[in-house]
């Protein structure tokens, strides 16, 4: 679920780039149209909840590496126990 939703904030990001990219084309200067700068206000907001929407994931241990090379930190125990080769 926080992955899917992960993937939709960041469709949500590309979205919003491409309709102030419109926007900032159309509106060709003109002081009055805020097209873009509304643009830029949606996708700061959509960029902040992605932010934490990461942080609460990799916080709570949803989100996570599962590299099979990294298995992670060996118990001291574990170390001390395997013998050591000359």
């Amino acid at each position: 679920m926080l992955k899917a939703a992960i993937i939709i904030l960041m469709l949500a990001l590309i979205a919003s780039l491409g309709s102030g990219f419109y926007y900032l084309m159309m509106d060709q200067g003109d002081g009055k149209k805020r097209r873009t700068f509304h643009s830029l206000g949606v996708r700061l907001a959509i960029a902040s909840v992605l932010m934490a929407l990461i942080a609460y994931g990799v916080a709570t241990g949803q989100l996570g590496h599962g590299n099979p090379w990294d298995t992670g930190p060996t118990p001291q125990a574990a170390q001390e126990s395997s013998p050591v080769e000359p």
